[in-house]
C-alpha cells in the first residue's frame, strides 16, 4: 500500500494502529527500493513519496546496547538498544527474555510486537542458541 493509497490518518497513525493490531512494518520505497523506519511521508534516500508499508523478516542484530540501572520497586533493571533488522534499518528497542547484562553487540535477535496496555510495540527476543 503506498501512503498515498492509505486510509485517512498520517503514516505515523497508521504505523502504531499496525502495531496495536500485532503487525510490525517498516516502508519500503517504490522509487529506489530501501527501507525506511521510522515511517516518514518521503523517502530519506531519494525524496519520493511512493512509500510501502511492508512486513520485515524480523531477524536483526544488536548494534549497541547499555543497560538502565533501577532499583528493585521502580521495576528494576532494563536493556535499551538499538537492533539493526536485516533489511538495513534500525530501531530503539529492547531485548526482553533475558537478564539486560546478558544482550550483547552483535547478538542475533527477532522481533515480535508486544503489548503495554493497548499499545502495541516493537521489542525482541534472543535467537535460539544466542
Amino acid at each position: 500500500m503506498a501512503s498515498t493509497d492509505l486510509a485517512s490518518g498520517g503514516i505515523l497513525a497508521r504505523h502504531q494502529a499496525a502495531l496495536n493490531a500485532g503487525q510490525f512494518l517498516i516502508q519500503r520505497c517504490g522509487a529506489c527500493h530501501e527501507h525506511v523506519y521510522f515511517p516518514r511521508e518521503v523517502c530519506p534516500h531519494c525524496g519520493s513519496n511512493t512509500l510501502d508499508l511492508v512486513a520485515p523478516a524480523g531477524a536483526g542484530t544488536v548494534h549497541a546496547v547499555t543497560t538502565v540501572r533501577r532499583k528493585a520497586d521502580a521495576g528494576g533493571d532494563y536493556n535499551v538498544c538499538i537492533v539493526e533488522l536485516d533489511e538495513g534499518v534500525r530501531l530503539m528497542s529492547r531485548v526482553e527474555g533475558v537478564t539486560p547484562d546478558a544482550v550483547r553487540i552483535g547478538q542475533r535477535v527477532r522481533a515480535r510486537v508486544a503489548r503495554v496496555g493497548e499499545q502495541g510495540l516493537v521489542v525482541f527476543d534472543p535467537e535460539a542458541g544466542q
